[in-house]
């Protein structure tokens, strides 16, 4: 059972099927690529309007779409449980997180899009007004996941669309129906078409980075390299969230429980099929034993199934399930032991069960791969410093945690990782910190994904514009023909700019 269309190619129109129970979830007509450069053009066009409203004026048409997904809620996330097979519970996260994004950017953007003002660096250059202005990129083309198909869509989109950009948005082509119904929501709500859709699989998404001015990029490693390289054939730029391994590491005066409830979540929440859930766990040897125990006991407690009433739901598709087995199955093989779960969910669907692996090592693919299922392999280590080598031992930088009762401690840790953001006595949590930006390193990405004005101005050109305070001394530093008034200028700008150097040198 799969989450994709019955139909290949992505032709005409195909049936999207639960992978929870393989019924059909409803039906999506796919783009043809060949329309996809009409598509940018219309919303080039519109986008000229949009810019020109200014940011109070976008703010308000952003604040009518988020009290439309607040009363729409409900039928989102409906939606959503028959599209991936979620549980009830993991579906609930995403309208919330989405109205925190632009309920932050209503209030903000127009503080975080307005000129810069900046001084003169020398003082005889006083004369000028030196402002920084952020232009919007026309078209933005965002192309999401399908782990969270209402989040991944709408927190790179609402920053663009605050902006000022038009936005050219494909919805993976496993989850192409909530994006339909987040569409309706934003013509419903009265804002003009400056969002639209381009639904399919990789013709289309080759196609929207071809014409759009901006690429948003999030999914694995792999395909974000593919996305940067197309990219770069018109010198496009890009901003992308790829994959994770995110560590979490557990000191020898760490609350135990609290981590282990941490880690039970952040490795099983929608099915481990986030980018920063938690795929190793580095234990200080004194408190490995109870630490084990009690994740055992949390996971031993979980409900699997979609809907109501389920901690959480089915994976995606069998083809992501058989990468949880592939990397289960050789851990195993190479002496790692399973304390909960192994093994498929019994019965139809694409459910895995959740599985907690101990006398794990770097040589397996569970610690060294994404495997993005419900999976939580535990490493015992005797020293904080062998902590801090393994997590970084990877090619991945998105996400980490690091639990101690003293903080000051796990935060020297934290400033060790080599990733994007650091959870301390926490996990996930940096997502929903919207002042800030939420980025990875290494193969997890480039540039950062949302968060404070660095979300906004991501998707803007920065045009700098210098205008007179006076008429006096214009003209002050063009050719002159005397020796002697070359001279004099060459002398006084070396002197001038040496002033604060020397200072600080002293």
């Amino acid at each position: 059972m799969t989450a994709t269309s019955d139909v290949k190619p992505f032709t005409g129109t195909g049936t999207i099927t639960n992978p929870a129970t393989g019924a059909p979830a409803g039906q999506v007509r796919w783009t043809d690529p060949a329309d996809v450069t009409r598509i940018a053009a219309g919303l080039r066009e519109a986008q000229r309007e949009w810019e020109a409203r200014g940011a109070a004026g976008r703010a308000k048409v952003l604040a009518r779409y988020a009290v439309w997904l607040g009363k729409h809620r409900a039928e989102i996330e409906e939606l959503l449980i028959k599209e991936t097979g979620k549980s009830a519970t993991d579906a609930a996260q995403e309208v919330p997180l989405i109205l925190m994004i632009a309920s932050y950017y209503i209030r903000t953007m127009e503080k975080a899009l307005a000129p810069d003002k900046r001084p003169a660096a020398l003082p005889f250059l006083s004369i000028k007004k030196i402002e920084v202005h952020y232009r919007p990129r026309p078209v933005v083309g965002i192309i999401a996941p399908w782990n969270y198909p209402v989040a991944n869509a709408l927190m790179d989109a609402i920053g663009a669309l605050a902006a000022g950009c038009a936005v050219l948005l494909k919805p993976s082509e496993r989850t192409p129906l909530t994006a339909e119904l987040l569409m309706r929501g934003w013509l419903d709500s009265g804002a003009p078409e400056v969002l639209a859709l381009a639904q399919g699989a990789r013709e289309v998404s080759e196609a929207v980075i071809d014409v759009s001015d901006y690429i948003q990029f999030t999914g694995s490693s792999a395909t974000g390299a593919k996305v940067a390289e197309r990219a770069a054939r018109r010198l496009t730029p890009v901003s992308l969230e790829l994959g994770g391994k995110d560590p979490m590491i557990v000191l020898e005066d760490a609350d135990v429980d609290l981590a282990a409830h941490a880690a039970v979540w952040g490795a099983m929440f929608n099915a481990g099929q986030t980018c920063v859930s938690v795929e190793r766990v580095y234990v200080l040897e004194p408190v490995y034993d109870q630490f084990v125990a009690a994740v055992v006991r949390d996971v031993e407690n979980l409900a699997m199934g979609a809907g109501d009433g389920h901690h959480f739901g089915a994976m995606i598709d069998d083809s992501q399930v058989a990468v949880t087995e592939r990397h289960v199955a050789d851990a195993l093989a190479k002496g790692a032991r399973a304390l909960t779960g192994g093994k498929r969910g019994v019965g139809s669907g694409s459910f895995y069960e959740p599985t907690v692996l101990v006398d794990v090592d770097h040589s397996m693919a569970c610690m060294t791969e994404e495997t993005f299922g419900p999976t939580l392999p535990i490493m015992k280590v005797t020293s904080v410093e062998e902590a801090v080598r393994l997590a970084n031992d990877s090619p991945y930088g998105l996400s980490a945690a690091v639990f101690s009762r003293d903080i000051e401690r796990a935060k020297k840790i934290a400033l060790q990782l080599d990733c994007g953001g650091v959870n301390i006595n926490d996990v996930i949590s940096n997502l929903m910190c919207t002042t800030a930006p939420m980025g990875g390193w290494k193969t997890s990405g480039i540039g950062a994904r949302f968060g404070g004005p660095e979300g906004l101005r991501k998707y803007c050109r920065i045009e700098t514009v210098v205008a007179p305070r006076t008429n006096v001394g214009a003209g002050g530093n063009y050719y002159n023909n005397s020796q002697r008034a070359l001279k004099r200028m060459n002398t006084m700008m070396t002197k001038l700019a040496l002033i604060r150097p020397k200072r600080i040198a002293k």
